[in-house]
């Protein structure tokens, strides 16, 4: 797990090592920047695999230098299948290996479909991949967004990032609100498509990889964009639990033991939901079974009586897991909001419990496991059983958005891009059923731009690597195949397939048939309904400031708050810039 950061096309080294230097969280354990005159290339490492090699950029055998974040679950297999002058022991090597078997015998890599063999990585991913023989750049992601890769063009360079916050290493790098990517942020509650909250700042989509190259006059381009893996269910007419929950089961073991695959201590992230509690029965087996440690867990809630609290100490007790358990402290929470916000890059403050758990679990784990991805999977959210009032109470914010901002977005008339993937997104062209519904935010963002990246940016906040099972390949394609009554039955409690497989673990029925809740408000209810109180009269105040929004934004204090954050640390004055700040002090700031 690492941090990566880069700058094509008339590169600054001193802008490269700034880049390197602001996101120093990612990787703790070591950090490095190659150059040539055409490209800059920085590392910052989190050792999770050959902890003592492995370190990067790494110097390819044919003209190629790799830097790359994430984890190959399958690398010892590919290994043995590729023959290889290998410097290292570690994952990220591989991508360089089967770069080369496909090119080395064309004379022009432009004419390889490089799908063709970065499909064949199993695991979380974003790299870029020089090729100074052919002068060609190659950015990719993993099929589900797991691992960012953003990217934008400034002064004639292209800058590329793990993070958004690294482009403020470049002088000349002035961020803008994107106010239509706002719109929809705050209609949909996630971003949308390749968009970001910052103007000309685009993620590299998901399950794509991206050849850059320099035209004739040195200015950097797009020369191709191909896609290796889209996400679409294919639901089977019948589904019998009798025979089908078993394998539905161990699909999803195979995902986790992929995960344990560590040379560090790995530690389990459980709210005491059905996922988490999933995840800690299958890895607690698994580790057991292959003779490796047994995870430890950990929760934290805003107090002992709190239901998810209450519900975790039960899995653990009756798993017999190591529990570290922490009560969220009243002014703690509060005081480290501008942290949440600064490295979030979005507007939530809602998920107050994310940074004091990754910094609990950082103190003994390098690498947690969580239930993340399963709700989308298995239909676990409310927005499923009324995919009707959803589409209005989308289209109802949407109106609320001052129209000069919302008229292509009602019109079915976004500019297709390198960020919106089509002219429309209005919710009822998705939600005529669940199957189109689940199939949109698999691919639209609610996953990648919400869920995984909740994960990344607060995980790497604290120098954690946090891995999703959930959405291992085995597991993925058989939750696929489910018909829509075992997602979300007419008569039951959600995500029906999955409740019957894990029965068949050590799990109790009080767990397995435990209804969901939301995470963040779940977790601290009454410390966060305190906490806009308390600051309502400063989301009041951005709502005013941001007049095309202020209808909206009044009814959603917590957004206005954020929008405040995220315009005093991403637009005017990064927190890694700053000594001093408050949530008071950062809002004055913003609506002087």
């Amino acid at each position: 797990m690492c941090g990566i950061s880069g700058m094509f096309s008339s590169p600054d080294d001193s802008v490269v090592n700034q880049m390197v230097k602001i996101l120093a969280h990612r990787g703790p354990d070591g950090s490095g920047v190659w150059s040539d005159e055409v490209i800059s290339l920085g590392h910052n490492r989190l050792s999770i695999v050959d902890i003592h090699g492995s370190q990067q950029p790494i110097i390819g055998n044919s003209s190629t230098v790799l830097i790359a974040n994430g984890e190959i679950y399958n690398h010892l297999d590919l290994r043995s299948k590729l023959k290889y002058n290998w410097k290292t022991s570690g994952d990220s090597e591989v991508i360089l290996a089967l770069h080369e078997k496909y090119a080395k015998d064309v004379a022009k890599v432009g004419d390889i479909n490089h799908t063709d063999w970065v499909k064949q990585l199993n695991g979380m991913f974003s790299f870029a991949l020089w090729d100074s023989e052919h002068r060609e750049l190659i950015l990719a992601r993993d099929s589900l967004g797991i691992k960012p890769l953003v990217r934008t063009i400034i002064d004639g360079s292209l800058l590329f990032a793990s993070e958004i916050k690294a482009f403020h290493a470049h002088e000349l790098y002035q961020p803008v609100i994107d106010e239509p990517a706002l719109a929809l942020r705050l209609a949909w509650e996630y971003c949308l498509d390749s968009s970001t909250l910052i103007e000309n700042v685009h993620q590299v989509r998901p399950g794509t990889v991206e050849v850059w190259r320099e035209n004739a006059t040195g200015q950097p381009y797009l020369h191709s964009v191909t896609s290796f893996e889209r996400q679409q269910l294919n639901p089977v007419a019948t589904w019998n639990p009798d025979l089908e929950a078993k394998s539905l089961l161990e699909s999803f073991t195979y995902s986790v033991q992929e995960r344990l695959m560590a040379d560090v201590p790995v530690g389990i992230v459980l709210s005491g939901g059905l996922d988490s509690s999933l995840v800690a029965a299958v890895a607690s087996d698994a580790a057991m079974r292959e003779s490796k440690p047994v995870p430890a867990c950990w929760t934290v809630a805003e107090s002992e009586d709190n239901p998810d609290w209450i519900a975790a100490e039960e899995v653990a007790s009756t798993l017999d897991l190591q529990h570290h358990t922490k009560v969220m402290s009243e002014d703690g929470f509060v005081k480290d909001i501008p942290k949440l916000a600064y490295y979030g890059e979005d507007l939530d403050v809602s998920v107050l419990f994310f940074q004091p758990l990754f910094k609990e679990m950082q103190k003994h784990v390098k690498v947690g496991l969580c239930g993340q991805g399963a709700d989308e999977l298995h239909a676990g959210y409310p927005r499923y059983k009324s995919l009707t009032n959803h589409s209005e109470v989308v289209n109802s914010r949407l109106n609320q958005i001052d129209g000069s901002i919302t008229k292509p977005i009602i019109n079915r008339n976004l500019p297709i891009d390198s960020c919106w993937y089509s002219n429309s997104l209005l919710p009822e062209d998705y939600t005529n059923n669940l199957e189109q519904f689940l199939d949109f935010e698999l691919e639209r963002g609610q996953l990648s731009n919400f869920q995984l990246r909740l994960v990344d940016r607060h995980s790497m906040a604290n120098s954690l690597e946090v891995r999703v099972p959930f959405l291992g390949q085995q597991h993925r394609q058989h939750s696929y195949r489910l018909p829509e009554k075992w997602r979300l039955p007419s008569d039951g409690l959600e995500k029906a397939a999955l409740r019957s497989a894990a029965r068949l673990t050590k799990l109790p029925r009080s767990i397995t048939d435990r209804p969901k809740l939301p995470a963040g408000t779940a977790t601290s209810p009454n410390q966060l309904r305190q906490f806009l109180g308390e600051f309502s009269y400063l989301s009041n105040s951005i709502a005013q400031k941001y007049t095309k929004f202020s209808k909206l934004l009044n009814n959603q204090p917590d957004m206005a708050i954020g929008l405040g954050l995220l315009e005093a640390l991403h637009i005017n004055q990064p927190l890694h810039s700053r000594t001093n700040f408050s949530i008071e002090s950062l809002i004055d700031e913003v609506i002087a």
